[in-house]
């Protein structure tokens, strides 16, 4: 069966906004996820952690973002606050023209469903149902009917047609995730999470999800925020954003891995500090990140 696509959104660069939005207001058309002066801390007093310090970010429609950063710089905590897995401590947060952070519960969970698609590095499928069932769950459960031709067009891309009455089980890692992707993408959602989606494949199967991944991008529409680790997923993105102790201090259109690697391995040995006055979104002019030498100067990337 075949499926006429609708046509894709016009292609926009993700990028740190610099812009201040007032309080209350939704964000201008074209991003499909927008954080201003988002904040997470963990605890309170001495011992309270800050995962994300005052964080302005836009993903835009139609492009395939990934988050990097060392461990506990936050990426994690940035994908769940902007998805609605987790509240904020201060800030705001839209999906579309919809401010997440000021929904109710019982809303939050309705958009979720309903406009989010989630990929984890663990697979979360029932291991009683078949392959079919576990890609239409969510919308069985919300008591919606998946649109037959889009769910076609999305197993087909997959390539799951015949594992389709197949359950978890007798399918291969780099196929359950495929599973988990495909129903991920069945509701036909504003926005697709992953969260370190490679994390339990092999690099065969890695490779075979982050081409799907970026065919649900080039090929249905789809919009795709990505968390990794792995300069190799990294580059099948169209933007990097970078994070270092809960801030985003630099991105990368168009990256490599060769690229990305030697990006992670600059900030594996600088000191990233708070911006200076005069910089322009945390950035220096030039366009790389601010990096602090031994003796605390400061220096820019060349």
């Amino acid at each position: 069966m075949s499926q006429d696509i609708p046509g894709r959104p016009a292609a926009e660069e993700a990028t740190v906004s610099p812009p201040v939005v007032m309080p209350g207001r939704a964000p201008a058309a074209g991003a499909a996820a927008r954080a201003r002066g988002l904040t997470k801390a963990y605890g309170s007093g001495e011992t309270a952690v800050l995962a994300l310090d005052s964080v302005d970010v836009d993903i835009a429609r139609g492009r395939f973002t990934a988050v990097m950063g060392p461990s506990g710089s936050g990426k994690s905590t940035l994908m769940h606050c902007l998805a609605g897995l987790d509240t904020v401590s201060a800030g705001q947060v839209w999906i579309g023209d919809t401010e997440i952070t000021a929904l109710k519960d019982r809303e939050l969970t309705r958009l979720r469903r309903d406009r989010i698609g989630f990929v984890f590095q663990s697979f979360n499928l029932i291991p009683t149902l078949d392959a079919l069932e576990n890609i239409t769950l969510p919308m069985d459960i919300a008591g919606r009917r998946p649109d037959p031709r889009w769910l076609d067009q999305v197993v087909d891309t997959l390539g799951l047609r015949d594992r389709l009455g197949h359950r978890p089980a007798q399918l291969s890692g780099g196929q359950q995730q495929r599973v988990a992707c495909a129903r991920a993408l069945a509701s036909r959602p504003e926005l697709i999470f992953a969260d370190e989606p490679t994390g339990n494949l092999d690099s065969r199967a890695g490779l075979e999800v982050l081409g799907f991944l970026r065919d649900a991008v080039d090929g249905l529409g789809q919009t795709v925020v990505m968390v990794t680790h792995d300069p190799g997923a990294a580059a099948h993105s169209d933007l990097v954003l970078y994070l270092a102790d809960g801030r985003i201090v630099d991105e990368m259109p168009h990256p490599t891995a060769e690229a990305v690697l030697e990006r992670m391995r600059l900030f594996a040995g600088a000191d990233l500090r708070p911006p200076a006055p005069g910089l322009i979104g945390g950035l220096p002019a030039g366009g790389g990140p601010l990096f602090r030498d031994g003796d605390g100067t400061a220096v820019e990337e060349a």
